[in-house]
């Protein structure tokens, strides 16, 4: 009987990479199973992947009592940068290897948050509404990102890169991480530091343990009222609420937020619907083509070096 191979959710395969892969797995005694709707429960995941011995998942969540009903699951190779939805202990205890598609996002990321560093600088959502309802710029004056101070908290590719392109407009660039690397033009410091003296601040941070809540009231507070804060990271690293209160009581002059607690669609009644200066995004950072495409080819490498019996990207 084949083993399988479950993509239990559609993850941007197109159709000749598809086939290629499947024709390719089957040299290996591989059936490739592909479904091309999000799993609805998590009920229907295990009944979909009940039989894997190989499971390619993109940000659905998988709970560990799932993965209990997959005696044959061996390696779970992510389409996405972060694992925090994956259950890793279990996997470690059960000798699941689990892989990521570490660097496809690393482009479409730090381009985004440029984009919406100038957005908020400008008010470009609010200009356009303006615009459309037969107004002008009554007086209406932006900000420049060159020459503003642009903070980076996490420094992996994703931070590196969008330092490269904050330099690259004239910023001053200063990063927080546990682990400061000798960047060109870029000083580390403090988070304490980081927050007051930011003009704009982004966050590039895994959500861990020690990084849920990390940006919390006090940390803001640190912040000056002109600056802005941006987080195409992780919903759960930041305090909404703290969030919203601070925007609502003009302790700073903007957000842009691209991922929540959970994804989108996000409730009517999320905190950050009610503040003002904010732009809301469903969770595109990573959305380019190129970056879908490259994804794909990452995790179906994975899985080829896993049957090689020399992975990578390897987290667990």
């Amino acid at each position: 009987m084949s083993k399988k191979i479950v993509f239990a959710e559609p993850i941007g395969l197109n159709k000749s990479k598809a086939e290629n892969f499947k024709a390719d797995m089957l040299k290996h005694g591989y059936e490739v199973v592909n479904y091309d709707t999000v799993p609805a429960s998590q009920s229907e995941l295990q009944q979909r992947i009940q039989d894997a011995e190989v499971l390619v998942i993109s940000n659905h969540p998988i709970a560990a009592s799932t993965l209990q009903s997959c005696p044959s699951l061996k390696l779970i190779s992510v389409a996405f940068t972060g694992v925090d939805h994956v259950p890793l202990d279990y996997c470690r205890e059960h000798s699941i290897t689990v892989c990521n598609a570490a660097g496809y996002s690393t482009t479409a990321v730090a381009e985004l948050t440029l984009a919406l560093a100038t957005a908020l600088l400008r008010n470009i959502v609010a200009m356009d509404a303006v615009t459309r309802n037969g107004g002008t710029r009554s007086g209406f004056l932006g900000g420049e990102l060159a020459g503003k101070t642009f903070g980076i908290v996490g420094y992996g590719a994703i931070g590196q890169r969008v330092a490269q392109l904050a330099l690259a407009y004239g910023c001053k660039v200063v990063a927080h991480t546990r682990t400061p690397k000798s960047y060109p033009n870029v000083s580390f410091v403090s988070l304490d530091e980081l927050f007051s003296i930011s003009d704009v601040v982004s966050l590039h941070l895994p959500a861990t343990q020690q990084t849920v809540g990390l940006i919390n009231s006090k940390l803001i507070s640190l912040m000056k009222p002109s600056a802005v804060i941006i987080n195409t990271a992780r919903g759960s690293i930041i305090d909404c609420i703290a969030l919203s209160t601070a925007l609502q009581q003009g302790q700073i002059a903007g957000a842009a937020i691209d991922v929540y607690e959970h994804e989108p669609p996000i409730e009517a009644d999320h905190p950050l619907l009610k503040a003002p200066n904010t732009i809301l995004l469903p969770h595109i950072a990573y959305a380019t083509h190129e970056a879908i495409d490259k994804r794909a080819s990452i995790v179906l490498d994975n899985i080829r070096m896993w049957i090689l019996q020399n992975p990578q990207n390897v987290i667990v």
